[in-house]
C-alpha cells in the first residue's frame, strides 16, 4: 500500500449511526468500542473540512416493533453526527446501503471511486455495504474503531463477545472486500 493516497473525491459513508443503538436489548446485549461515534464525528469533521462528499444512512426499519422505524424516538440521529442541512441522507430498510436506494448513482453521477465506511453496525450494516461496495468495483476502506458489534448467541447458545464478533467481522473484510485501517490511519491517508 502506497505511504500516502491521492483520493479523488473520496466518499465519506456513515452507516446508522441512530439513537435506537444505544438500547442494547434489542441487538443483542452488550456492546463494544464506545468510541465508536467519537470516531465517527472525527471523520465527519474532516469529511467536512475538506469538502468532500458524504452520505448519511438511515435504516428505517419495516419490522413491528423497531426502535429503528421511522417515527420512532429511536430513528433518529444521534447528536454527535446530526446531518448538515444540505447534507444527503439516504433511508435503507435493509442492511446493504445499496439495496432499494440511490447511492450507487450518487457515487456513479458524481464519478467517485472511492469511500470510506463507517457505523453501526460491524457485522450487519457495515459489513453488508462494504461487501457490495467492494463488488461494484469501488476502493473500500472501513474505520475499524469508527465501528461497533453487538454481542451474539451462538448456534449452540453459548454467548459470543461483542469483542470477538467486531475482530471477526472487520477481519473477514479486511483484503478481501475493503481495506481496514484505525481512524487516525484514515484521517492521516486521507488529508490534502
Amino acid at each position: 500500500m502506497n505511504n500516502r493516497l491521492s483520493p479523488e473525491a473520496p466518499a465519506l459513508i456513515l452507516i446508522d449511526l441512530q439513537k435506537a443503538f444505544d438500547e442494547p436489548g434489542h441487538f443483542g446485549g452488550e456492546r463494544n468500542n464506545p468510541d465508536a461515534e467519537n470516531n465517527c464525528r472525527r471523520l465527519l469533521v474532516h469529511w467536512r473540512r475538506q469538502e468532500w462528499p458524504l452520505f448519511h444512512i438511515q435504516h428505517c426499519s419495516v419490522m413491528p416493533g423497531s426502535p429503528l422505524r421511522a417515527g420512532e424516538p429511536g430513528n433518529a440521529f444521534k447528536e454527535a453526527v446530526q446531518p448538515w442541512d444540505g447534507e444527503l441522507i439516504i433511508q435503507k430498510s435493509v442492511n446493504s446501503a445499496f439495496i432499494g436506494t440511490d447511492l450507487r448513482d450518487c457515487l456513479d453521477m458524481a464519478k467517485i471511486r472511492c469511500v470510506v465506511i463507517a457505523g453501526l453496525t460491524t457485522e450487519h450494516c457495515v459489513s453488508t455495504t462494504t461487501r457490495m461496495a467492494g463488488n461494484f468495483g469501488f476502493t473500500v476502506y472501513v474505520a475499524a474503531d469508527a465501528t461497533a458489534a453487538f454481542c451474539k448467541k451462538g448456534l449452540r447458545g453459548e454467548l459470543i463477545p461483542a469483542e470477538t464478533v467486531w475482530q471477526v467481522a472487520l477481519a473477514e473484510l479486511d483484503g478481501e472486500f475493503a481495506t481496514v485501517l484505525p481512524t487516525d490511519e484514515v484521517l492521516r491517508q486521507f488529508s490534502r
